[in-house]
Formats: structure tokens, C-alpha cells, sequence
């Protein structure tokens, strides 16, 4: 396979001729990305990305002498309208639709775009199911699955930090904080680890009265507390864990990345929270981090707060890669996608074939809250990784 180190590329060398779009003067990139809703917090920070990205590329003289377009469409956290604007944005003219960073609100547009013949690509959902074997062939996502993340945190856990019993709290809301929770405890007791109890509720419905009952009624102290969850009820949760006086370490996956979360901690509560995601803002632990940074701030008028945006920037850059290498028909760019290997900022990435479900290759970063800012501990892949 070719290794390529997309960041640095001269994206406006030309190679084979781009196929003509409705617009034969630039190419377009479609969105159906959430603005508003649930999902609007996670989605906005990976479009502020795109841009960045989009910016670059036409710096650069744009693929193969066209200008990149990015129109996007908010999907609004809802399914449905994911769906309809997905189908509105092909109708334009789209070569490629990034969608929503969920499975539950990006896959109603990625089987749009299959439908459509062109390929559809999440900056960060990391359900098992957003892949090719659920969505299609042309399909992808640039997050590890959540066979991953669980994996990752249920090893720190258990074999770095030396924590052999776990307390788990798993909100039902979506496919999302399910398979995390799932493949987190598949992966604990792998390593020999033990739940004491999982406890399942609904966003929207969180009774943090019951839950801290439940743990206070266990058998003996768990080492620490698994919690899958989404904002606003995950800050809510660890917030009144912490002020019932609770200190017991807590384990989480990306969800926790969100500035937010950060804020409603704040020093007094902000402390032994780990977590694994996609990214960090730091140099050290990315490198490119600070060129990008600075682009960011040109672009938008302040420095980066959501790593999640670099997840943005890194969907354009591998599209960018494809249509420069072999134009914008959706086969010959998945097809490209699956051979290939990238370097981005959000780390090494490569993808099995469509047969296998277009599986993403891909390390996870590892963090802890102290004094309410996130530290960058280091970037992990696991022993052990579950079966989506």
C-alpha cells in the first residue's frame, strides 16, 4: 500500500482529470452535518474543520486545477431530515457527502449517498454499524469503532492503572453509548476485570438520585465508573456524582472531549477522569497541530477548543487525496480509499476492504481531566479487540 502523508501534500498537482460535476468549474462537497440538536456540539467543531480544510486545498490551486465547494445542510440531529438533505445536496451536484459524527444521525445520509453512487464518510462515528456492511461499499468513517475505544479505556483501566472491578453506567440513547458500553465490558473482563453492576438510563430521563443509590448499595467500592454517555446528561452525571462526594476515578470514551463537559467541571470537580477520543490540541501529541491551529484561528478569529474539528479537517484531506488521484467517480474513489493508508491529524488510518466492512486501522488518544483541562497521556491501539 502507498503511505501517504496527506498533510503535507501539494494538493493542486494535477493527475488524472476530475469527471465533470453539474458545475464544471469546482467540485463540491456536500454536508448533511447537525448545526442544532443533541448532536449540533459534536458536528460543529468537524465542519469548522472542513472548512479549514477546504480553504488549504483551494490555497493550493484546489484538485486538479477545480476549486473545492462545501455546502452543508443542517441535518438537525434528527434522522429524517439527515436523510432528506442528503438527497437534496446529491440532486446539486455532490461528488461526496460528509455526513453527521453518528451512526443513529449520519447513517440516514451515507445510504443516500450509496444510493447515489458517490461515497458518504463521518468525520468521527464510531458505531460498528457505520461501515460498509450496514451503509454500502462506498461508506466510511475516519473514527476507530468503538471495538476500539472500549478496548482502549477497559485496558488502561484494568492494565495500567491496575482497577479489577468497574461500576457501569450505560445510556440506552443511541447505537453509540450501547456498543461503547458493550465492547468496553466484553473488553474488561477480557483482561480479567469484573462489573459489579451496569445501570442503564435514558437521556433525556436521568435520575442521578437512583444511580447514586445503586452505588452505594453495592457489594463492596468499585475500582472506578465506566460511564457511556452523551452531553448534557453526561456532565450532569459526573457533576452530581462529584458533589455527593463520590471521588471514585471515572472511565469514559470521546464523548467526554467536549468542552462543555470541561467547563461544568471546573477545578473543583474536573479530576481522575480518563478518557480516550480522537485527537489533541497540543503539538506534542499532534504533530501539525500548531500550522493547523493557526489556519483555524485565520479562518474563524480564535484557536481551536474541540479536537473534534481536526476530525473534519482529515474527511477533507482524504477526499482531496482521492479525486486528485483518480476524480470524483464514487467507485474509483472508495476503491482508492481502501488501498491507501493516511497520515492526519487525528493519526494513522487505514481501511479493511468493503467485505470486511471498511473496519477503520486506527490508534485512539488517551486523556485525563486535572483541575478541569484535558492532559494528552499518550496515543494506544489494544491487545485485545472485541468483534464489531
Amino acid at each position: 500500500m502507498l503511505v501517504l502523508a496527506i498533510l503535507a501534500a501539494a494538493i493542486g498537482c494535477r493527475r488524472e482529470q476530475a469527471e465533470p460535476t453539474k458545475d464544471d468549474e469546482k467540485i463540491v462537497i456536500g454536508g448533511a452535518m447537525s448545526i442544532t440538536g443533541i448532536q449540533g456540539p459534536l458536528d460543529t467543531p468537524a465542519l469548522e474543520g472542513v472548512q479549514v480544510a477546504i480553504a488549504e486545498v483551494n490555497a493550493s490551486g484546489g484538485i486538479n486545477g477545480k476549486m473545492l465547494e462545501f455546502r452543508n445542510m443542517d441535518s438537525k440531529s434528527d434522522a429524517a431530515t439527515a436523510s432528506e438533505v442528503a438527497k437534496q445536496l446529491i440532486d446539486q451536484g455532490v461528488v461526496a457527502i460528509i455526513t453527521s459524527s453518528d451512526y443513529d444521525f449520519g447513517g440516514p445520509a451515507a445510504r443516500a449517498a450509496q444510493e447515489a453512487g458517490i461515497v458518504g464518510i463521518s468525520p468521527s462515528a464510531s458505531s460498528p454499524l457505520f461501515g460498509s456492511t450496514m451503509l454500502g461499499d462506498k461508506q466510511f468513517t475516519l473514527s476507530m469503532w468503538n471495538t476500539t475505544m472500549g478496548s482502549v479505556i477497559a485496558e488502561k483501566a484494568y492494565v495500567k492503572d491496575g482497577l479489577k472491578t468497574a461500576y457501569v453506567v450505560t445510556d440506552d440513547f443511541i447505537d453509540y453509548t450501547k456498543s461503547l458500553s458493550r465492547y468496553f465490558i466484553e473488553s474488561f473482563e477480557h483482561y480479567g476485570g469484573t462489573v459489579l453492576l451496569e445501570d442503564v438510563f435514558s437521556q433525556g430521563k436521568l435520575d442521578t438520585a437512583a444511580i447514586i443509590a445503586h452505588y452505594r448499595a453495592l457489594p463492596e467500592e468499585p475500582d472506578f465508573i465506566y460511564i457511556s454517555s452523551y452531553m448534557p446528561d453526561l456532565g450532569t452525571l459526573i457533576k452530581e456524582i462529584r458533589t455527593a462526594g463520590i471521588n471514585t476515578p471515572i472511565y469514559g470514551g470521546d464523548a467526554y472531549d467536549d468542552p462543555a463537559l470541561f467547563e461544568l467541571l471546573g477545578p473543583e470537580y474536573g479530576n481522575d477522569i480518563y478518557w480516550d477520543s480522537h485527537s489533541f490540541n497540543s503539538e506534542e501529541a499532534v504533530p501539525g497541530f500548531d500550522k493547523y491551529n493557526e489556519a483555524y484561528k485565520k479562518l474563524h478569529g480564535r484557536y481551536v477548543d474541540a479536537p473534534f474539528s481536526m476530525s473534519g479537517y482529515d474527511v477533507v484531506m482524504v477526499l482531496a487525496a482521492a479525486m486528485k488521484e483518480v476524480g470524483t467517480d464514487g467507485a474509483k474513489m472508495a476503491k482508492y480509499m481502501e488501498d491507501n493508508t493516511f497520515d492526519l491529524l487525528t493519526g494513522h488510518l487505514d481501511w479493511s476492504d468493503a467485505a470486511s466492512g471498511h473496519e477503520p486501522n486506527k490508534a485512539a488518544a488517551v486523556m485525563k481531566l486535572v483541575n478541569g483541562e484535558p492532559v494528552f497521556i499518550e496515543w494506544a491501539t489494544p491487545e485485545y479487540l472485541p468483534k464489531p
